[in-house]
């Protein structure tokens, strides 16, 4: 899958770290953080720029607009199967 040169995605360990879970919370807001089964996030630059979280009975996804239609989306996706 081609990313952005500097993006990256990653499956953190659950719990969520603070400062992932405050990322999670903006991305994803109706997401419920403290029962995730599995959570990828797509990286820039420091700054959690995707997040693609996935709960018993549901799932979110998002990535902020200007990311969009660049192949994160898919590779957030292709990272919980």
């Amino acid at each position: 899958m081609n990313l952005p040169a500097r993006v990256r995605v990653t499956r953190p360990p659950l719990p969520l770290a603070p400062a992932l879970k405050t990322a999670a919370a903006r991305l994803c807001p109706d997401a419920p953080l403290d029962a995730l089964s599995g959570a990828a996030l797509a990286i820039a630059g420091g700054a959690v720029i995707g997040a693609h979280l996935r709960w018993q009975g549901g799932e979110a996804a998002t990535v902020e607009t200007g990311w969009r239609g660049r192949g994160i989306e898919e590779a957030l996706a292709a990272a919980l199967t």
